[in-house]
């Protein structure tokens, strides 16, 4: 399976729905935050509906009124100039409103959160902004010494207790005890639209292993089995949608330069394609 097209950022959501789905009743999830009129959109902002209300799972109890959250893919990396965009979202979404301080700039934060410790932002912010990294243990790093109250989130090293679904979003599952251990909790919430998000993403982004574990255990050959068919045909039909909308960018290119008067020979040089196939598009 190609995992270029696997779409993590939903998945992400809903395995932090997850995490935090004690407490979501006191918060208000917001996906691909649009900042503005321009298309620039936080990967999800996270509103308390309660303000006094504290957020008792470790990922949370820095949270604040307004929660920027960035997300990175487990083969995306977190740099220097993530760091900055994702602060000047803060900045532009605290201003971008009708009045003067509407969004209380003390009420704001922001977590990033990725596979893979960022060393280089680290030392930029430490020798350039003056920011402490304090480590929290479990994979949470509070960036201190800004006005703005910052997290690092590492997935990896996150307390399996708390954040279970969040630690899995992975590509390097492994046959054995760990997908047991993850369909074995799947299972008991398969009929929940975030937790079938999220373990969808984690077949397809684990699909070789998942399939061995399916052939090695009996018990668990139905269930997965299941889940294996449906995460394939998803990746199928994803695939051929995204043919389709090639294919129709292709014949719009094909009848532009027709129209243009170029000749079929011509076009299909221009678009990389065979003089049959130009001619079959414009009969």
């Amino acid at each position: 399976m190609d995992k270029t097209k696997l779409q993590w950022h939903p998945a992400f959501s809903a395995a932090l729905r997850i995490t935090l789905q004690d407490e979501m009743k006191y918060l208000e999830m917001h996906e691909e935050y649009l900042l503005g009129k321009k298309p620039l959109q936080m990967d999800i902002l996270l509103i308390k509906k309660i303000k006094n209300i504290p957020i008792r799972k470790s990922i949370g109890q820095i949270f604040r009124e307004h929660n920027i959250i960035e997300y990175k893919s487990p083969d995306d990396y977190l740099s220097i100039n993530d760091f900055y965009k994702v602060y000047a979202y803060a900045c532009l979404y605290q201003s971008d409103t009708d009045k003067v301080k509407e969004i209380d700039p003390e009420t704001l934060t922001i977590t990033f959160v990725c596979s893979h410790y960022p060393r280089e932002m680290f030392r930029h912010l430490i020798n350039v902004r003056g920011i402490i990294i304090e480590d929290k243990g479990n994979g949470i790093y509070y960036l201190k010494g800004d006005p703005i109250p910052m997290q690092l989130l590492l997935t990896p090293k996150l307390s399996e207790k708390e954040s279970y679904w969040l630690q899995n979003l992975r590509t390097d599952l492994k046959a054995g005890t760990e997908i047991r251990s993850l369909v074995a909790r799947y299972e008991k919430h398969k009929h929940s639209k975030d937790y079938e998000a999220v373990m969808d993403l984690i077949t397809r982004a684990n699909w070789k292993e998942m399939e061995v574990e399916r052939k090695m255990c009996d018990a668990l050959k139905e269930l997965l089995s299941e889940e294996l068919q449906e995460a394939n045909a998803r990746g199928k039909s994803e695939g051929r949608s995204e043919g389709r909308s090639e294919g129709i960018t292709l014949a719009k290119q094909v009848f532009k330069l027709s129209a243009q008067g170029f000749q079929p020979a011509a076009i299909a040089e221009k678009c990389g394609i065979s003089l049959e196939q130009v001619n079959e598009i414009l009969e």
